[in-house]
């Protein structure tokens, strides 16, 4: 369970813009998850996704043409990120100057941003760029992290930087809203034929060579938190996952933190937030969960 968060604290956390000076790609945070400055990559700025969640913040009627990401320019934007935070010019930016000492560590390099980042034909690539600023800057301590919804992770581009991930003190936290099917549809919203059933089996297949972070938002619908049933049929996913070999090596719960376009989705109160927490511990053998508040 993480500790609650002070007003200061909680402002600087709560900023993710995703622009950060002229930059195309790159846009530092402090991030509550990576508990340190975690340097985002957006390689959609089309804002497409598989996705159309019913809590997203970000409005994909104003999507820009997807164009070839630029691995150069990317290249230099991660290193200039990496430089500016090592060197002490980032925190003395307005957006970073109250930044606690405790947070003022480069985490991780994290794809992630205004769409799905595996859908980009380039994910590969763009990770591989990624890997190599992370060795040019000596950041053998950063992560490289995708936070990804999951559907994406058979396509080729997704499997062709797994062995890059795994080379470089890769994650990958995968999202997993939803333990039935109606509700999976209700709440994620994905475009096409995808179902609940094949995520699951995706993230199984990966989780079984390697391990998983599971990111799950809960939240309200009109006054209403998820039904007891629903969060049962989660749990049994999460066991699914490792009755098959998986490895979860940490379920992250959350809720709404930014304010969705419709009123009639809030976020949970923290004393729901705890009681879910519960629930999944002793529901799913040696669950590791952590906890995060809304605003």
């Amino acid at each position: 369970m993480e500790p609650k968060t002070n007003n200061s604290r909680a402002k600087i956390i709560s900023d993710h813009r995703r622009q950060w000076r002229e930059c195309r790609y790159v846009y530092p945070v402090i991030s509550r998850r990576s508990k340190g400055l975690s340097i985002g990559v957006n390689i959609n700025p089309d804002m497409s996704c598989t996705f159309g969640c019913i809590y997203c913040q970000i409005d994909r009627t104003c999507g820009r043409e997807l164009g070839e990401v630029h691995l150069a320019i990317l290249h230099d934007e991660l290193h200039m990120a990496i430089e500016e935070a090592r060197n002490g010019r980032l925190w003395n930016e307005p957006r970073f100057l109250g930044t606690p000492a405790d947070l003022r560590r480069i985490n991780d390099i994290a794809f992630s941003g205004d769409g799905e980042p595996t859908c980009t034909k380039e994910f590969d690539r763009a990770v591989e760029t990624a890997a190599k600023a992370r060795k040019d800057c000596r950041c053998d301590d950063v992560k490289l992290v995708v936070i990804t919804n999951a559907t994406r992770l058979a396509s080729p581009q997704f499997q062709r930087a797994l062995p890059i991930l795994d080379e470089n003190n890769g994650e990958i936290w995968a999202k997993l809203d939803a333990g039935t099917e109606e509700f999976f549809q209700q709440v994620n919203r994905p475009v096409g034929n995808i179902t609940l059933d094949n995520i699951v089996a995706d993230i199984t297949h990966i989780a079984r060579l390697r391990p998983v972070v599971i990111q799950t938002l809960m939240f309200r619908i009109d006054g209403a938190g998820p039904p007891p049933g629903e969060v049962e049929a989660y749990c049994r996913r999460l066991r699914d996952i490792l009755d098959a070999g998986g490895e979860i090596s940490l379920v992250q719960l959350h809720t709404i933190a930014r304010k969705p376009p419709s009123d009639s989705v809030t976020a949970l109160p923290d004393e729901h937030l705890n009681a879910l927490e519960a629930t999944i511990r002793k529901n799913v053998r040696g669950a590791n969960v952590e906890t995060f508040y809304g605003a």
